[in-house]
């Protein structure tokens, strides 16, 4: 099986807690979703991959709490540059330092509080990957459109975010813009065809072995059963603050990468 057809096996599920959470919380949140994680059948045997994305304090310690888990632990932002004078800033080469996996790049919120632009996002995807992270790329449309004009804007800002980046895994995290804390997900119909599109430029796309296209923005429980198999997993928010909550998600994930796997 190559890097690709386990990446379309196997689900994956992402949190990030964006600064909801006080520091003491974010660790006792992280100590009970790594015991979690240890009982969970699907995330043990890695049929489920799940990553959490933690504010910057939180990341060292959670990477010594989701120790020997599988769980992988990722910042919410980086510094396009390794190091230098950028006061405030946190450099990808400090991230994997620390042990994080990935790292969050292009969230909409940061375009639109910050002013991060196509060309950021693109120097922030190529100094992830250059250190051996992968990016959880988020792109999406800033407004509601046809799944086809939606599907072309998004590879637009994909090949965008990824031109001259180093080879390696993606997790392209599709979140319409319109859609990022609105009372419930997009349509299931126009998340399947924009992930269906999506999903299939990146298996056409050199170097980036093992992949995956995943859904934001308002996800929460039954989604991932009716997005099928044209989704590779779901990137959570608020709804996962309640780990019970987080573990629901997770079996649903499970029975979907069982039926993935039936499938192949």
């Amino acid at each position: 099986m190559t890097a690709t057809e386990r990446s379309h096996s196997t689900v994956t599920v992402g949190v990030s807690l964006k600064m909801y959470f006080g520091h003491a919380q974010s660790l006792d949140w992280s100590s009970r979703v790594a015991e979690l994680a240890r009982t969970h059948p699907s995330v043990a045997s890695g049929a489920v991959e799940l990553f959490v994305i933690p504010d910057f304090l939180a990341v060292a310690p959670a990477v010594g709490i989701f120790a020997g888990t599988g769980v992988l632990v990722g910042a919410q932002d980086l510094a396009t540059d390794d190091s230098g004078a950028f006061t405030g800033e946190v450099s990808g080469a400090v991230l994997a330092e620390v042990g994080a996996s990935v790292v969050e790049v292009g969230h909409a919120e940061r375009r639109r509080l910050f002013g991060e632009t196509d060309a950021i996002v693109a120097a922030k995807s190529a100094a992830a990957l250059r250190n051996g992270l992968a990016p959880v790329l988020c792109i999406g449309e800033g407004e509601r459109m046809p799944p086809a004009d939606a599907s072309a804007e998004c590879i637009r800002q994909l090949d965008s975010a990824l031109a001259g980046a180093a080879f390696g895994r993606v997790i392209v995290a599709y979140e319409p813009v319109w859609a990022i804390g609105a009372p419930a997900p997009a349509p299931a119909d126009h998340i399947r065809a924009v992930c269906a599109a999506l999903r299939s430029h990146v298996d056409g796309l050199t170097g980036r072995d093992g992949s995956v296209v995943i859904y934001g923005g308002s996800a929460g429980p039954g989604l991932l059963t009716e997005l099928g198999g044209d989704a590779d997993g779901l990137f959570l928010g608020r709804f996962a603050h309640d780990p019970a909550a987080l573990g629901a998600v997770l079996d649903e994930a499970a029975v979907l990468a069982s039926s993935r796997t039936d499938n192949r």
